[in-house]
């Protein structure tokens, strides 16, 4: 009996041990996809500035030249772009708040561990 409830106790304590370290393992790999996403929606942001910047100097070339068609459709483009920059803002800001979220709990795992 003593040693079937020490075996269990044994397996239950490991167990959850295991638990733990994948837990831990799990949180660090999001993080990690955290930080990689904000990099990239970082650089994505620059290159929708940098567009918005070449259409409008597109658009300006273009109404100095008469050609109103090419100022319209540049025009359409900066829309998207702006429309692109405000959602990288918000994929942003989604990427910070869940890195301070997995930092957290990665501090609460190691907090339990030690």
């Amino acid at each position: 009996m003593r040693r079937r409830m020490l075996s269990l106790l044994c397996f239950a304590v490991f167990g959850s041990a295991l638990a733990l370290g994948q837990d831990i393992r799990n949180d660090r790999q999001d993080l990690r996809q955290d930080r990689r996403d904000l990099r990239h929606d970082q650089v994505d942001r620059r290159q929708d500035r940098r567009d918005i910047r070449s259409d409008r100097r597109d658009v300006r070339q273009d109404l100095r030249n008469g050609d109103y068609r090419d100022a319209r459709r540049d025009q359409r483009d900066i829309r998207n772009d702006r429309r692109d920059l405000r959602s990288d803002r918000r994929d942003i800001r989604h990427d910070r708040i869940d890195k301070h979220t997995d930092r957290r709990d990665l501090r609460h795992d190691y907090g339990r561990r030690g």
